[in-house]
């Protein structure tokens, strides 16, 4: 197929010697008319300085509220084959393990029903089948549907769950992330798919503090692998390492607690003091490892920077024995969950997310609401965070405290 956009800005960013997004949607728009519009309509978005993208519009697939972002252009006439480009958001696998053969069925969908655009992965983890016509999307869901997979989130909703790849591939892992991530995303279908949330509500399980699925700072609730006990250490290692670094500089002086130090005796740590950044054992892998006592701490709040700027999550639990739990089918998490939902139904607002009414009602009426105590992990820094405050009250006997 012939190019039929000139499209002069978008080529100089196919110059130097990285890979380039313009390459790639061109090689696309050999096969697909929609697509060699779509390099037209950003063309002038660039030369404009604005987008020319409408989103929203009720469109989905029957039965579900979620699943598909609904994108139209505002220059249909000149540009017809985006004049409705939606994205289909698929439930990726945990720990976005696939076969070749499941990729290229997947594909295949996208070439034939759809602009031959995809995404591995969005920001929430779906894959994303970009371009596709309203007239196409429940053609594309019965194909999906049929070789296993589903929609994933969107809109205000539970948006679809995501985890690393967690003891599956990660010697560093604390807990089974996969198997948690799963069983979580099956017992919230109706939450994921029907949105009924004042607005969006993300989960991701980390299997170790070095947080691959960047919760911290994007989920509202983050799961994130820790251990109780002590740091293993492999004294003999250490040793080789100290003839190749120096570990003040890259080890012992980069402990974000001082917890450590290293002599001719060996290397020490105070595992009292230590917060599981998981720096030591990134630099030395071969001589640390995590405690055998694994679980996770739980944190709550995050958000990227949309109404109100962004925020890092809080410690909500600072350890939870997950595998305990687990055998429990995670009730205890999933009560946790609708306490915690049950309290932003009813004092949330339109477009906040909990880490916002948390901010806007007070750590302290929230942590009534959901039956936990406060606790010092939950304070960033001395009189930082003034979440639990005096109250004077009256006892039954006239007596105060």
């Amino acid at each position: 197929m012939s190019k039929k956009h000139q499209t002069p800005l978008l080529d100089e960013l196919k110059k130097g010697k990285w890979p380039s997004f313009v390459t790639e949607i061109e090689r696309a728009a050999e096969k697909s008319e929609m697509t060699d519009d779509l390099l037209g309509q950003v063309e002038q978005s660039y030369k404009e300085k604005m987008g020319h993208w409408k989103h929203g519009g009720m469109v989905g697939v029957k039965g579900y509220g979620g699943g598909i972002v609904g994108r139209f252009s505002d220059l249909p006439e000149k540009y017809p084959g985006v004049k409705e480009f939606h994205t289909v958001r698929i439930n990726q696998p945990s720990g976005f393990f696939y076969t070749s053969d499941i990729l290229r069925k997947i594909v295949d969908v996208g070439d034939k029903h759809a602009s031959s655009l995809y995404n591995f992965h969005g920001s929430t983890g779906d894959i994303q089948i970009l371009g596709v016509k309203t007239s196409e999307l429940e053609t594309i869901f019965q194909q999906l549907v049929s070789f296993g997979f589903d929609l994933g989130g969107s809109g205000s909703a539970l948006r679809t769950p995501s985890c690393c790849v967690g003891m599956a591939r990660c010697e560093f892992a604390n807990y089974d992330a996969m198997n948690m991530c799963y069983n979580i995303t099956q017992a919230f279908q109706d939450e994921m798919h029907r949105p009924i949330f004042n607005y969006k509500f993300k989960f991701k399980f980390s299997g170790c503090g070095n947080d691959c699925t960047a919760s911290i700072a994007r989920a509202d609730l983050s799961v994130i692998g820790t251990w109780k006990d002590n740091i293993r250490i492999d004294q003999d290692m250490v040793k080789e390492y100290a003839k190749k670094i120096n570990l003040h500089k890259y080890v012992t002086g980069k402990c974000p607690t001082k917890c450590m130090s290293y002599d001719e005796t060996g290397l020490k740590i105070d595992d009292s003091n230590c917060s599981k950044c998981m720096h030591c054992i990134n630099v030395m892998p071969k001589a640390l490892r995590p405690g055998v006592k694994g679980g996770v701490t739980i944190l709550l709040g995050s958000k990227a920077p949309m109404v109100s700027g962004p925020r890092l999550s809080m410690v909500l639990v600072p350890f939870y024995d997950v595998a305990e739990d687990a055998k429990n089918g995670y009730q205890w998490f999933k009560d946790l969950i609708g306490k915690i939902w049950e309290f932003w139904d009813e004092y949330g607002v339109s477009r906040e997310r909990v880490g916002e009414l948390i901010q806007r009602v007070g750590i302290g009426n929230f942590l009534e609401a959901i039956g936990l105590e406060p606790l010092p992990e939950m304070v960033s820094s001395p009189r930082g965070n003034p979440f639990v405050l005096y109250e004077e009250y009256v006892e039954a006997d006239g007596e105060k405290n």
